[in-house]
């Protein structure tokens, strides 16, 4: 374990050229330097926002999406058999006319029986229109709250306005109250989704989500380790600054009030775009790419930092094109967010905001 311990934290790897470790163990009376360990506060944490999460829910969200007549619709479930159960859950969700006929034949009903059997079935598995309006919620509130935390504490840091402040004096940058605790609430609220994917009704989208979230929760223990908080920092904010509108469309969207939801799809849209394509990549890459090579110079942590980075930019770039034709296809036929028209499906845009 310690050999293993000593190949992954390589002081070639993670810190620039010159500095060790050692270097940063002991800094000054008052200042404290990001360490790994600080990141174990994000679990107990994760498991607080969880439960915030179902209470907000439940006594919140819940009473307003009954307020927009968002009942808790029951339809109608499957007869329980424990046949066709087995093959719901080990074989197949949709079986095939050569599934059915044996099925039919087993059980000694008519195909068209069974098939209505798996249709009832699959639908019992997707969450109510009420289940995504009070997940949307608690999704739309932690966004616009983190949002507003963290442009508020970047207003008055310097690297805001000179970003060149996010590599003078790196690595020996002191971590403030107030950057640790933007980066441990964001990495903690990407935690407990990670959590509740597995307690949540399972969604077509799980595995995306899931390696969605892990890579989220990567990148923002990697850059806090390494003591890229700074420029980290911006990278939230950008991110942040989009994704409580798209939350605050699908909330629309699902209390069927169909021009807000076009309204808000539209912001969200405009917001995406700038956000993701012009203050991303002038602001922030030309930072972490150019502006740090002339202050602190390349090293290997750096170079995997600014690879993940422009991974990134180019999934905004994918991302703002498949936005941008479902809009316009959308406007043409002047209805964004119509179910018929497949312009604005919420539910497939969960993960368009939030790659860290």
């Amino acid at each position: 374990m310690a050999a293993l311990s000593a190949w992954f934290w390589n002081e070639r790897f993670w810190l620039p050229h010159n500095v060790t470790w050692a270097d940063l163990e002991n800094p000054a009376p008052g200042v404290e330097y990001p360490k790994a360990g600080h990141l174990f506060t994000a679990l107990p944490l994760a498991l607080g926002i969880f439960v915030v999460r179902i209470l907000f829910e439940r006594f919140i969200a819940s009473p307003c999406a009954r307020s927009l007549h968002i009942h808790q619709g029951v339809g109608r479930r499957a007869q329980p058999n424990a046949v066709l159960e087995k093959v719901f859950t080990s074989i197949t969700k949709n079986p095939d006319s050569r599934h059915l006929d044996g099925l039919s034949k087993q059980l000694d009903w008519e195909v068209r029986k069974v098939q209505r059997w798996f249709r009832h079935r699959r639908n019992q598995d997707k969450p109510s229109t009420h289940t995504k309006f009070c997940e949307s919620m608690w999704r739309f509130t932690f966004y616009l709250c983190i949002f507003t935390y963290g442009f508020q504490f970047l207003w008055q840091s310097p690297w805001m306005w000179d970003t060149r402040h996010c590599w003078y004096g790196y690595p020996y940058q002191a971590m403030t109250s107030g950057l640790y605790h933007y980066y441990v609430t964001e990495l903690a609220f990407y935690w407990s989704l990670m959590f509740s994917q597995f307690t949540d009704i399972k969604r077509k989208d799980f595995l995306i989500m899931f390696i969605h979230h892990l890579a989220t929760v990567s990148l923002i223990s990697f850059s806090y380790v390494n003591n890229m908080a700074r420029v980290g920092s911006l990278v939230l904010c950008v991110h942040d600054a989009s994704d409580f509108l798209l939350e605050a469309a699908k909330m629309a969207n699902y209390a069927k009030y169909q021009r807000l939801c076009d309204f808000l799809f539209i912001v969200f849209s405009v917001a995406f775009f700038i956000t993701r394509l012009v203050i991303y990549p002038i602001w922030v890459l030309n930072s972490t790419m150019f502006e740090s090579w002339a202050i602190v110079g390349p090293y290997p942590s750096w170079w995997l930092f600014n690879v993940l980075l422009l991974v990134l930019q180019v999934l905004h770039i994918i991302w703002s094109y498949l936005i941008a034709r479902i809009a316009i296809k959308a406007i043409l036929r002047g209805k964004v967010g119509h179910k018929e028209s497949s312009a604005f499906c919420p539910e497939n845009y969960g993960y368009v905001g939030k790659s860290k």
